[in-house]
């Protein structure tokens, strides 16, 4: 076999090779993308049961029930659509009625959605991005308000 032919070959061994890795890394990342999803685009997409995703909005002001052991059921809503949530354990000390929340989970097949993981804002101008686009779309966005931008602080004239 010629020089140039042995390397044509172990060439198109190694692009084979690189080919099959990605492919295998790209399916590995893909089950483990988790998107988010706010109350609307749940109802529009329709994820399937038990497909782990992230969803966020606003917790709804009185949705907030302790059911027996660590469960707990609220309410998720963007302005335009709410979601039933269950979570089972400690929520953050943060979590409260109508502050922004993520949640991490999957719809169980009567459409409630069984949180693993559940995360409040961190301050009071903290909002995850992703949640202040959907409240904006939603009309239920207030500048200056808790997790909204806060316009700047009037400062006097600068002196010439």
């Amino acid at each position: 076999m010629k020089p140039k032919r042995k390397r044509l070959y172990l060439l198109l061994g190694s692009l084979a090779a690189l080919g099959v890795a990605a492919f295998l890394i790209l399916r590995a990342l893909d089950s483990n993308l988790v998107f988010f999803l706010s109350p609307t685009m749940v109802a529009e997409q329709k994820p399937a049961p038990d497909k782990k995703i992230r969803i966020g909005g606003l917790v709804e002001d009185g949705s907030i029930q302790k059911l027996d052991g660590e469960i707990t059921r609220f309410v998720v809503t963007d302005g335009a659509v709410t979601l039933t949530v269950a979570y089972r354990g400690v929520l953050p000390d943060l979590f409260r009625a109508g502050q922004g929340v993520v949640a991490e989970g999957a719809l169980d097949r009567n459409g409630v959605f069984q949180a693993s993981q559940v995360l409040a804002k961190h301050d009071e101008k903290y909002m995850p991005p992703e949640v202040a686009d959907a409240l904006k779309k939603s009309g239920r966005w207030q500048e200056g308000s808790p997790g909204g931008p806060t316009p700047p602080a009037s400062s006097p004239p600068a002196k010439k």
